[in-house]
């Protein structure tokens, strides 16, 4: 027999494929996608050298805690090759702007700036607007001075005879006479496209003017002016200069209200940058034949760990991809050529995409510094105040402090309910829930709901009865999602030792599903939970009308209160508690507020809670109270006039809801027809139509 091979022998592990994709990068320019467990991209960045780019991230100690966060999420990395930086810079934005990557930086406007449009049409308009459009049409802005902005357009429609209506005038209809001049053309605002009284090139040459005042090249239209201003005195066309002569004029005013910062005339951009933390707020100021003429700022989160190249990289992109005119210069900061962040990829970016090539300057020292300075202080100042505004936002009013101390609570009652029954002699109960927020109402979240359960067994109101009903509707499905997201423990016997936390959502149907979890509901003491689920309403009167029990998600029923206060005394107060114990949503924070001494109760206490009536805690339930009282009383009187509208006209056969309203608008009410039915049915007959007055008249008498 041959020998066995005794020798001790190695196995390799198995090589994680992302391993295996990191030794297989290549050394070329592109870009590099960044996925999780899930597939999904987490983050998208380009790279000069995508081997020695993307092999870094794991190779390196992470610089901060998000990017440690990042890279212990990546699972798998794709990559595009290019042919050169400028197209790896150029698809690497566009993949950020379409995909939003969790980890990439976020750039955001604080609110909807407003532009200046000048329309793609035959004759354009030019008026102000917040929404931008892939139409031809050009856009100047965005304006984050809306009163410079107002300013400007006036200016402009003072100086330019442009037309303010929003008719679609072209050669087609002009010729068939659609259309006919307005006051505009009379008090000469306008010079009547409408009727072809200006011809399209005129009138496109002017807007070629409007076009170069709002680029702020207000310096080369005034030398234009006066050279046309001359050649039309020259050719004693006096009219015309003396009109010229006015618009230099003006123009001349409107520059000189500009501050001047720079003389050497050139068209630049200056952009600079505040970083904290993970906020970031860059600016940028416009500079026109040395004028400003406006500035731009967005909000940059999600920054802790990036670069600054990265940062301005993101800015300049977006910005220069909403504008349409390009200056001379861009004026960045001297950290502004960092890692793989080039701004030769951009010089190449502007020539490939606008045609235009673009120097970027670094300045070192002189006023080219200290404009850079200047943007960065008012970066700062709007950096502080987004931090002013969470701050705002944040900012917890002394009523809910005061009212957690006085009724010792647990956690401040940010999200406050209230309930209230409204009814009259047992007609058309409806309950009210309003909702305050940081002691504010949230009226987005008020909720209304008709009342099924209102009579007792001898006929009568039953508001303890209405309490139940409502507060069961309002916290039910709540109950349902704690008890599927926390199922008793005697549940999970015989399912593993496995915490629930860590149940899937496979188990937790199946869990759900079984005959135990039946069984451990029918044990508890739930007000016939099961009957109730049957037959009440699905939620609010807010929800879909298909009716049965289909729920669609609420926003509002969806959140859990910090307190719920309960309109009436102890009697109402003891309802909702014990609704709320038997769903199992015993430890939430509930009182009751009695109209007649502004007594507050606790459950199980007998005697009211000694509140001083001057804190701030109590008014502020009053308040609410009150709140609750008016919407209920408002749904509830709604409710009434429909039905008792109905009851009158809609009920009796024949007689639809068109009908009833036709009659009550020619008589006025239904007192009034009752009236005329009887003491003059002719003329009613007349006036209601024969079958209407018959049927009426058989209503009236029965």
């Amino acid at each position: 027999m041959p020998e066995e091979n005794t020798e001790n022998t190695t196995i390799e592990a198995p090589r994680n494929p992302l391993d295996i994709k990191l030794g297989n990068l290549p050394s070329t320019p592109g870009i590099y996608q960044f996925k999780d467990k899930n597939g999904k991209i987490i983050y998208v960045g380009k790279a000069k050298n995508l081997r020695n780019r993307v092999r870094s991230y794991f190779m390196a100690k992470p610089v901060g805690p998000r990017l440690t966060k990042m890279i212990s999420l990546i699972r798998d990395v794709e990559i595009i090759n290019t042919d050169s930086e400028v197209e790896s810079l150029i698809l690497e934005m566009n993949m950020i702007k379409q995909l939003k990557p969790r980890y990439n930086v976020n750039l955001k406007d604080d609110k909807s700036f407003p532009y200046i449009v000048i329309t793609n049409e035959p004759y354009p308009r030019v008026f102000p607007t917040r929404k931008r459009r892939n139409d031809g049409s050009k856009y100047f802005g965005p304006y984050t001075d809306v009163g410079n902005m107002k300013f400007s357009l006036k200016m402009l429609r003072e100086l330019f005879m442009i037309r303010t209506c929003s008719l679609n005038i072209t050669q087609e209809a002009i010729e068939k006479k659609k259309f006919k001049v307005c006051l505009e053309y009379h008090i000469h605002k306008c010079e009547g496209p409408c009727e072809g009284l200006v011809s399209q090139a005129k009138y496109n040459e002017m807007t070629g003017e409007i076009e170069k005042v709002l680029h702020g090249k207000t310096a080369s239209l005034i030398k234009e002016l006066e050279a046309k201003m001359r050649d039309a005195a020259m050719n004693e066309k006096f009219e015309e200069a003396a009109l010229i002569r006015n618009r230099i004029e003006s123009l001349t005013v409107y520059t000189e209200k500009q501050k001047i910062v720079s003389e050497d005339f050139l068209d630049k951009d200056i952009i600079n940058f505040v970083k904290e933390e993970d906020d970031a707020c860059a600016m940028i100021l416009n500079i026109r034949d040395g004028k400003v003429i406006g500035k731009r700022h967005y909000y940059i989160d999600t920054v802790e760990d990036k670069e600054p190249g990265e940062i301005l990289e993101n800015v300049i992109f977006r910005y220069y991809s909403e504008n349409s005119f390009i200056p001379d210069e861009i004026h960045l900061p001297e950290d502004a050529d960092t890692g793989e962040n080039s701004i030769e990829a951009f010089s190449g970016w502007f020539i490939k995409t606008f045609g235009k090539k673009v120097d970027f300057k670094i300045p070192k020292r002189g006023e080219k510094v200290q404009l850079l300075a200047m943007v960065k202080a008012n970066a700062r100042y709007m950096l502080d105040e987004l931090k002013l505004q969470r701050l705002k936002r944040e900012f917890i009013p002394n009523s809910v402090t005061s009212l957690k101390r006085d009724l010792r609570l647990t956690k401040l009652p940010r999200r406050i309910e209230c309930y209230d029954i409204s009814n009259i002699q047992g007609t058309d109960t409806v309950a009210s829930m309003v909702v305050f927020m940081d002691g504010r109402p949230k009226k987005s979240d008020y909720r209304k709901f008709k009342i099924q359960s209102a009579l007792n067994e001898v006929g009568r109101p039953d508001d303890f009865a209405s309490m139940r009903e409502v507060i069961f509707r309002r916290f039910r499905k709540l109950a349902e999602k704690k008890m599927i997201t926390s199922p008793p423990t005697p549940l999970l016997e015989g399912e593993g030792s496995k915490n629930p936390e860590m149940l899937d959502e496979e188990e937790v149907k199946k869990l759900t599903s079984s005959p135990i979890l039946e069984d451990e509901i029918n044990n508890q003491e739930m007000i016939g939970y099961k009957k109730l689920q049957n037959t009440l309403p699905p939620l609010s009167s807010q929800e879909n009308e298909t009716g049965g029990d289909a729920y669609t998600p609420d926003p509002s029923f969806d959140t859990m209160p910090d307190l719920i206060v309960i309109d009436g005394g102890k009697g109402q107060l003891s309802s909702a508690v014990k609704v709320l114990g038997d769903i199992g949503l015993s430890d939430l924070n509930i009182i009751g507020l009695a109209k007649r001494l502004e007594e507050v109760f606790l459950p199980g206490a007998s005697e009211a809670q000694s509140i001083p009536k001057t804190s701030s805690g109590i008014k502020l339930l009053q308040r609410v109270r009150d709140e609750a009282h008016r919407f209920a009383i408002t749904f509830h009187r709604s409710l009434r006039d429909k039905r008792t509208l109905r009851s009158e006209l809609e009920d009796i056969k024949g007689i639809g809801k068109t009908t009833a309203q036709k009659l009550l608008k020619e008589f006025g009410s239904v007192d009034n027809i009752k009236i005329m039915v009887k003491n003059d049915y002719d003329e009613f007959s007349k006036r209601a139509g024969k079958k209407a007055a018959e049927r009426i008249k058989e209503w009236v008498e029965s």
